[in-house]
């Protein structure tokens, strides 16, 4: 190549990444965990404190009528990916059902191909390993706590929602706060850099208060004197998050990049904890199909697209319309080969057009089971009614609190939406056996941390630190305590395989047969995960279980902190549900770290 044909293609080069920084349009988006719809003031609470969302709904374009999944990995997934929930691998929180299926492309990786900085701050929630991480989809800065919660499993150990300790890339880093105040300083430095550089870049914000446990700072908490002491924390915990949004706002205006910026802010599902308090009129919260479970809030503010005012989208929209949307916002363009179950509703979000939208069908549905069992706590909607289970039929504008079942009056109603529901699931239904499984061997993860959090089972594993150091053995007097569940794992390589059991985490630094006292406690209504007794479980042995087949078993040293078993796996899928022997019969290990051996 010679010394000209190099400097006209460095600066073609330039030309276009100066023109994609000039042009692109940067997109702030925020979404917080279990805050329903009625858990703000601008929606008519009458006690809670948000005046900085309340402003940002006042100077933008707001989904009245917006619906998710009545949980938190649902509706991530479809937010991310544009896609149905059972079509992603995500119907569930936990046993392996919560991580995004590797042939999913992420928001994140748009995003990043189109030129964009990235960055994943606070709950990822759909895979702590890989393929299914954020680092894996897309995402070049992350930063953020493990499972679906602070103190949740898979998460470091001990970790509250004070002081905790996080994965920033992938690597354990300290941090000094409250964990919505830490996850937005983060996410402000990365937007801080990206506007110094003049990089366009996509600021993912996903807090995981104010999920419980109900923890929150006092200053917060004391807001809400005369409230019940897990309201005063909920509220408490999402004035928190509100006050971070102002400040977030105010650093865009610092910048001076604020009418280039889409800042979005949103809810995962239904109020977990305020539902009896207010309740927008809506029927149930957070995992419910009634409209409190789905229902929740959305407000969109772009300066530079005329979306400075408070502007009601009265439409029925979806999750899955929020990627293309986003695409067709920025310019972005959509991968080739992607095909959306949701539409742009870019022009419903304009307040300067007039749309004459199509009648449509969209379904939430909750089902937190294994595998997903037809008309499972289900809800189609149109504009118009919302059939629940199949069985109920509610008209919602007269019926907000969805008290009078129209059914028997309305046969063809509901005929005509069942319809579209055995459609919707005959489509979904070949995907449900795809079941997502952990890779072992893969070059960019050789060493794999699994955790019970993920074990495929019937019953719930344990899914919190808490039930870690509980370690419930719970079984019939007149039978053997069994271990009944496995991870999916996927072996990429021919190889030998160091498979180490644990009792504990490996940051823990525990013995198996050790007991834990108690950690500290932090400030809220509800107990730390870690402030229980971790139980001794008088392990005597280890035993490598493998497709249901013992294939070795070692004793279990005095203070030992693992038993590790070098196995050679061919490439292929494997159950694997290693466990120790203890006096109630097996517990499965709750901790396994897998490492590819290298060499013969």
């Amino acid at each position: 190549m010679t010394l000209n044909l190099r400097i006209s293609l460095l600066m073609i080069g330039l030309l276009i990444s100066s023109a994609l920084t000039a042009a692109a349009t940067n997109v702030v988006f925020v979404i917080s965990d279990d805050q329903g719809y009625g858990d703000l003031g601008c929606t008519g609470n009458p006690i809670i404190k948000t005046p900085n969302i309340d402003q940002l709904a006042s100077e933008s374009s707001g989904l009245s009528n917006y619906h998710v999944a009545p949980t938190c990995s649902p509706t991530r997934c479809s937010l991310l990916t544009g896609h149905w929930t059972n079509r992603t691998g995500v119907w569930h929180t936990i046993m392996g059902r919560s991580m995004l299926r590797e042939n999913e492309v992420t928001v994140g990786q748009m995003f990043t191909d189109a030129g964009y900085e990235t960055g994943m701050f606070g709950k990822w929630h759909l895979g702590d390993n890989y393929p299914y991480r954020p680092e894996d989809r897309g995402f070049t800065e992350v930063y953020r706590h493990g499972g679906g919660g602070i103190g949740q499993t898979p998460d470091i150990w001990d970790n509250a929602y004070f002081d905790g300790s996080y994965f920033h890339n992938g690597k354990i880093v300290p941090a000094k706060g409250f964990c919505t105040d830490v996850f937005f300083s983060q996410a402000n430095a990365f937007i801080r850099e990206c506007a110094e550089q003049q990089k366009p870049f996509f600021a993912y914000i996903s807090t995981n208060a104010p999920h419980k446990p109900l923890h929150c700072p006092p200053h917060y908490f004391k807001m809400y004197d005369g409230q019940s002491e897990s309201i005063a924390a909920f509220y408490g915990m999402i004035t928190q998050i509100d006050d971070n949004v102002g400040k977030t706002r105010r650093l865009i205006e610092e910048l001076g990049i604020a009418d280039d910026t889409i800042f979005v802010f949103t809810t995962d599902n239904g109020t977990a904890s305020g539902a009896n308090v207010y309740n927008a009129g809506m029927r149930a919260g957070k995992g419910s199909p009634y409209e409190g479970g789905h229902r929740v809030p959305f407000f969109l503010h772009w300066p530079a697209g005329g979306i400075t005012k408070q502007h009601d989208v009265g439409e029925l929209t979806h999750a899955v319309d929020i990627v293309p949307t986003l695409l067709e916002m920025t310019g972005v363009t959509k991968p080739e080969g992607v095909k959306f179950d949701g539409v742009s509703i870019a022009d419903l979000l304009d307040p300067a057009k007039e749309v004459d939208w199509p009648e449509r069908f969209v379904i939430s549905d909750s089902q937190r089971v294994r595998d997903p069992i037809k008309w499972r706590s289900s809800s189609v909607m149109s504009q118009k009614y919302r059939l629940i289970n199949g069985k109920e039929l509610y008209e919602i504008a007269v019926d907000p609190g969805q008290k009078n079942n129209i059914a028997k009056e309305h046969p063809e109603v509901v005929a005509t939406m069942r319809e579209f529901y055995e459609q919707w699931w005959a489509e979904l239904k070949p995907s449900f056996s795809q079941t997502t499984e952990i890779y072992l061997g893969h070059p960019k993860h050789p060493v794999v941390s699994l955790t019970a959090h993920d074990w495929i089972q019937k019953v719930y594993p344990p899914w919190h630190q808490g039930s870690i150091r509980l370690a419930d053995r719970k079984h019939p007097a007149n039978e053997k305590l069994t271990h009944q569940g496995h991870w999916a794992v996927k072996v990429i390589q021919d190889g030998k395989y160091q498979i180490s059991l644990r009792r504990w985490p490996v940051e823990s630094g525990a013995a198996i047969n050790a007991s834990l006292a108690a950690g500290d406690n932090v400030p809220g209504a509800t107990e730390a995960f870690r402030a229980v007794v971790g139980n001794a479980i008088g392990a005597t042995h280890a035993v490598l279980r493998i497709d249901e087949n013992d294939l070795d078993r070692k004793p279990v040293g005095k203070d030992a902190e693992q038993v590790s078993f070098v196995t050679e796996l061919k490439k292929g899928s494997y159950r694997l549900a290693p466990v120790f022997e203890i006096e109630e019969g097996e517990l499965g290990a709750y901790y396994v770290v897998v490492t590819s051996i290298k060499g013969p």
